[in-house]
């Protein structure tokens, strides 16, 4: 398995989701694993826009980065239906692992579905970081966060 994906109903419209996953902070703020730190940027609008995250892998304990700074590249992006992204750090080559959401419609709202792939990753990253970088249930609790901030900024 080189994938994980994980899906929630959000009882909202997608478009009040794809305003929070394009906004570089909408990022920040729904980020479950603790990495994310802070983002600058604007919002994004088509594959290859980028932004820079500010991390902190200490929160996973898993590789002693301390914090460090990403940009964020965006892979994939069509309105209101899905936006993917890959990073690029100092670390080279680039790892290339993708994450990224979907949606669509459903009775009551939207289907979304948060993914992370890791199927590009070369041997060299492979032998030296254990995949997933980010576990499944980091994925079901960013879900669960999206929830909550599409709720207060539609309430």
């Amino acid at each position: 398995m080189e994938r994980i994906e994980v899906s929630r109903l959000i009882p909202a419209p997608a478009e009040a989701i794809f305003t929070v996953l394009t906004d570089p902070n909408g990022h920040v703020d729904i980020d479950a694993s603790g990495m994310l730190l802070d983002a600058e940027g604007t919002t994004v609008e088509q594959p290859g826009d980028r932004f820079l995250v500010h991390m902190d892998r200490e929160a996973l304990g898993d590789f002693p980065l301390g914090k460090y700074d990403v940009e964020v590249v965006i892979t994939e992006l069509t309105p209101n239906r899905e936006i993917a992204w890959t990073i690029e750090g100092r670390l080279r080559p680039h790892i290339r692992h993708v994450y990224g959401y979907r949606l669509e419609p459903a009775e009551n709202g939207t289907l979304v579905t948060s993914y992370y792939d890791w199927s590009e990753v070369g041997e060299q990253w492979r032998n030296r970081i254990t995949f997933p970088v980010v576990p499944e249930s980091a994925l079901k609790a960013t879900l669960g966060i999206l929830e909550r901030i599409i709720r207060r900024r539609t309430a």
